[in-house]
């Protein structure tokens, strides 16, 4: 397996901007998930997603003696603390986007389907020099993102990923593919091959092909220096 060349310094400080703003989502995700499960307790249910625990907020102030004193004030820190860390995030990501804005690997990344500013400026950051792979195969083989082969009584069976490589990028492509093939459950139409994949395949290991296929189509991308044209 090749190893990437050495970041530059911009570029490690851009893969920092995007670890700290990991860090914040993962600690955001508890604190939402912490919220849901206090309110519940007092027969307050939300509704997925940030938002809907955000909106279930305001029972702190229109209902206040539905709370215990002491209930409220571990809330209203829990409350607070999650609204820092949104404004912490908000300002990473407007420094990555400046960044992606400003790169133009990662402008070119940004013309593949399902590869937004953060996917794209990850990559470009992490992947100095994408020609030490031989090709998009060995690329996406890096990520992690090809199966494991098992062999018993001499036939060779695939099993799960490998997930070796950078798992960083390994989750952001497979979390963009998830949303991807949730969207062409809901409109098949406009994505022929993911349908057809689907029906194939068991969701998750369609997900992952899906996951591969962008991961190559990025290798090919970064090689030819060119934006993202798609097959006719």
């Amino acid at each position: 397996m090749r190893f990437v060349a050495v970041k530059s310094v911009e570029q490690q400080a851009v893969l920092m901007l995007h670890k700290s703003r990991d860090l914040m989502v993962r600690q955001r995700t508890m604190l939402i998930n912490a919220l849901r499960g206090h309110l519940a307790e007092y027969g307050i249910v939300t509704s997925l997603g940030a938002g809907g625990v955000v909106a279930s907020l305001k029972a702190l102030h229109e209902e206040q003696d539905r709370f215990p004193a002491h209930a409220r004030s571990a809330l209203h820190g829990i409350a607070a603390q999650l609204r820092a860390l949104t404004s912490e995030i908000d300002r990473l990501e407007a420094q990555i986007l400046d960044w992606h804005r400003n790169d133009e690997t990662s402008r070119r990344l940004g013309t593949i389907p399902g590869i937004g500013p953060i996917k794209a400026s990850a990559i470009a950051a992490a992947v100095p020099d994408p020609s030490l792979f031989r090709s998009g195969r060995q690329f996406a083989a890096w990520l992690g993102l090809t199966p494991r082969a098992n062999s018993s009584g001499g036939k060779e069976r695939l099993g799960g990923i490998t997930k070796q490589g950078d798992g960083y990028l390994r989750r952001l492509l497979v979390v963009g593919s998830t949303a991807v093939m949730r969207m062409t459950r809901k409109n098949p139409a406009r994505q022929p091959w993911m349908a057809g994949l689907l029906e194939r395949k068991p969701t998750k290991i369609a997900t992952v092909a899906l996951a591969n296929k962008t991961a190559r189509i990025a290798w090919a991308v970064m090689t030819r220096k060119e934006v993202y044209a798609a097959a006719a």
